[in-house]
């Protein structure tokens, strides 16, 4: 299959790994890029974790909560070019959406579409907008949490946002809602804990663990022992609750709730960022 010299670094790019690696595993992929990051895995390759960021498509995220603290919501609005995507129209219109899905609680993606701005649908204000522009663009994707209280948390130039829901108000949890928003952004978890990771998530990381002990050598009935510490570690990395707090790395973030208040739950998480 020809791979052609723009694919092979746009890999590289993606994952950290060598130029001929990349080559040979698009190769073995046929040319699928997300196929061709697991074989890199598999092979024991060191790929970076923030391959979305690096490709991201333009556009704002935006996340916001209603004024009862009891609503959160967030968008992605994708547009082509940064250029665009800094400019006040668009910046307005992506507010906008967040607000009036706020205001009405909408639950859905089907129904914040329909929702009036301006005496037209979102969904009509999305093709308005790209007539005007001459771009592209597209509500990517709409979620949102309801809970006792929640939090958004929107990082700096909106290519990431958060949204968080908690068991309980508080001035103390004003903070710490806040702190674990900003732990979900920088750290991305996959999960509240090990028992909400899909299953398919924790077969694939249980693949690619074998694969790479098998390489190394070892013997077979070793094999499912050190898979499992592995995906001990995994979840460990990737859970939220079992994750090292980013402000204090000498505690888990259980650990800090359980410190803010012995009864305080995270119910929920929701994260996106431009590319996913």
């Amino acid at each position: 299959m020809n791979i052609t010299a723009s694919e092979v670094n746009n890999l590289r790019q993606m994952t950290g790994a060598g130029m001929m690696d990349c080559k040979k595993a698009l190769v073995e992929a046929e040319g699928n890029v997300e196929k061709a990051i697991e074989i890199l895995r598999k092979k024991g390759q060191k790929v970076a974790s923030n391959r979305a960021d690096r490709d991201a498509k333009e556009g704002k995220v935006v996340a916001k909560v209603s004024e009862d603290g009891t609503f959160a919501c967030m968008i992605m609005l994708n547009c082509e070019t940064d250029f665009v995507a800094k400019s006040a129209d668009f910046t307005d219109f992506a507010n906008a959406i967040v607000d009036v899905a706020v205001k009405g609680k909408i639950k859905t993606m089907e129904e914040l579409q329909q929702q009036t701005y301006n005496g037209r649908t979102i969904e009509q204000s999305v093709m308005d907008l790209t007539g005007k522009t001459g771009e592209k663009m597209t509500l990517a994707h709409y979620v949102c949490l309801e809970a006792p209280k929640v939090f958004a948390y929107n990082h700096i130039g909106n290519r990431l946002a958060t949204i968080l829901a908690m068991n309980k108000n508080g001035e103390k949890i004003e903070t710490a809602g806040h702190e674990i928003a900003m732990q979900i952004a920088a750290m991305a978890p996959v999960a509240v804990d090990e028992a909400g990771v899909p299953q398919d998530i924790i077969d694939k990381e249980l693949e690619i663990a074998k694969d790479v002990i098998r390489k190394e050598g070892k013997s077979e009935n070793m094999v499912e022992k050190i898979a499992m510490g592995k995906l001990s570690k995994f979840f460990k990395e990737n859970t939220l609750l079992d994750q090292v707090f980013v402000r204090d790395g000498k505690i888990t973030v259980a650990e800090y709730l359980k410190q803010t208040d012995p009864t305080l739950k995270v119910l929920g998480f929701k994260r996106l960022i431009l590319g996913e």
